[in-house]
C-alpha cells in the first residue's frame, strides 16, 4: 500500500524564515519523521515522504497520488489550520489517517470543543473567553483560575502566569497571551487535583483506551501546570504513572466519551484534570497528538502500557484501514499465504 507522509517540519519552515519559536512549537523533529516512516514501513507500508501542505498542494496539482496519507500537519495560520491539509485531500478524493476538516477545527477551539462536550452531560469545568480587558473584568469564575490561549496545543501559553490569583493577574495574564498569540485567551477555575492523560485508539464504537496516564510534576518543576517548558524537559521534571483507580478509570470513560462526542477518528489523546472533589474534568482532545517515540505523551503511555511504537503506529493505522476499506483487500491476501 502506497502512503503518503504529511507533516510540518520544524526546520523547513525555519528555512522558510518569518516564523517565531513558540509558531515552531507544535511542528515535528526529524527524529518523529524518520520513526514514523519507519514504523509505517514495518506495518506494510510503502511511504512516500510529502511534507507540509504547499508541498502537498504542488504534487496534487501535478496529478500525483496516494493509497492513504498518513496526516500530521498542524498547519500555521488560523483557527482552522489543522483542518486544511484534510480538506485539501478531501478535494482530491483521497483518504487519510485521523480525524475529519470538522473535527480538527471544533477541537482546536478549546470554547468550542468544552461546550460540545458539555452539552454531551460529560463532566468539564465552567470557562470564560477572554477577547479583551472587558471580558476579563466581566470574568464571574471564582479565583485562582488558569488561562490559557483559546486555539493552540502542545502546552503553548500554559506557563507559571497561567495560574492567576486575582483580577488583575488574569488581565495581565490575557493580555500577554493575546499579544503573544493574536487570539482570545480561555480562563477556567484552576482544578487542584490529578492530572491525566488517556491514549484511545478506533472509531465511533470500537474506539478503545489504550491507557490512562497520571502526570506527576516533580519539585523542580514549574508548580501547578503541565506547562511547556515542563514539557520539553519532561524528562528532568516530570514523571509519568499508569493510573488504574476508580479515579483513573472515571478520568478514562469521560476521554471515550469525548472522543466519540467529537468525532475523532483513528486515535487521539484526551487531557483530565479532577476537581476538589475528585471528579475529573475534559480539558482538551489533540485528534493530532504528537508522535515522538520517547518524548510525546501518546507513545509514552502506550509504552508503559507494553504497546511498541510500532505497534500504536499499526493500530491507528488498522483503524483508518477498516474505516476507509483502503488496504483490507491487501492484507487478506498477505494472510492467506502463510496459511
Amino acid at each position: 500500500m502506497r502512503v503518503g507522509l504529511t507533516y510540518d517540519l520544524r526546520d523547513d519552515y525555519r528555512a522558510l524564515g518569518g516564523f517565531s519559536e513558540d509558531a515552531l512549537a507544535e511542528f515535528d523533529s526529524p527524529e518523529t519523521i524518520d520513526a514514523l516512516e519507519q514504523a509505517l514501513a514495518a506495518n506494510g507500508c510503502r511511504v512516500e515522504r510529502i511534507g507540509h501542505i504547499r508541498s502537498l498542494a504542488s504534487r496534487l496539482v501535478a496529478g500525483e497520488s496516494w493509497d492513504l496519507v498518513f496526516n500530521i500537519c498542524e498547519g500555521v495560520a488560523g483557527r482552522n489550520r489543522e483542518a486544511q491539509v484534510p480538506a485539501l485531500l478531501e478535494a482530491y478524493n483521497i483518504s487519510y489517517v485521523f480525524s475529519d476538516p470538522l473535527t480538527l477545527s471544533v477541537t482546536l477551539d478549546k470554547a468550542v470543543a468544552k461546550r460540545l462536550v458539555r452539552d454531551a452531560g460529560l463532566p468539564t469545568a465552567p470557562f470564560s473567553v477572554i477577547e479583551n480587558d472587558a471580558d476579563a473584568r466581566a470574568c464571574s469564575l471564582a479565583f485562582p483560575v488558569f488561562v490559557k490561549p483559546l486555539a493552540e496545543g502542545t502546552g503553548k501559553g500554559c506557563e507559571r502566569a497561567s495560574k492567576a490569583s486575582d483580577r488583575k493577574a488574569l488581565l495581565s495574564a490575557a493580555r500577554s497571551l493575546r499579544a503573544r498569540f493574536n487570539q482570545p485567551a480561555i480562563a477556567e477555575p484552576f482544578l487542584p487535583g490529578r492530572e491525566f492523560t488517556v491514549g484511545v485508539v478506533g472509531n465511533a464504537a470500537a474506539a478503545r483506551i489504550i491507557a490512562v496516564l497520571e502526570i506527576v510534576l516533580l519539585q523542580n518543576a514549574e508548580p501547578d501546570v503541565y506547562s511547556f517548558e515542563n514539557k520539553e524537559l519532561c524528562e528532568s521534571r516530570v514523571e509519568y504513572h499508569l493510573a488504574d483507580d476508580a479515579e483513573a478509570r472515571a478520568a478514562g470513560a469521560t476521554a471515550l466519551a469525548a472522543y466519540r462526542t467529537l468525532g475523532c477518528r483513528d486515535g487521539a489523546r484526551l487531557d483530565l484534570r479532577s476537581d476538589a472533589g475528585g471528579v475529573p474534568q475534559f480539558l482538551e482532545v489533540n485528534p493530532l497528538a504528537g508522535l515522538h517515540p520517547t518524548h510525546s505523551d501518546l507513545p509514552i503511555l502506550a509504552s508503559l502500557s507494553g504497546m511498541s511504537y510500532e505497534t500504536l503506529i499499526g493500530e491507528i493505522l488498522q483503524a483508518a484501514k477498516l474505516r476507509t476499506g483502503v488496504g483490507l483487500v491487501q492484507s487478506k491476501r498477505r494472510r492467506r499465504i502463510p496459511a
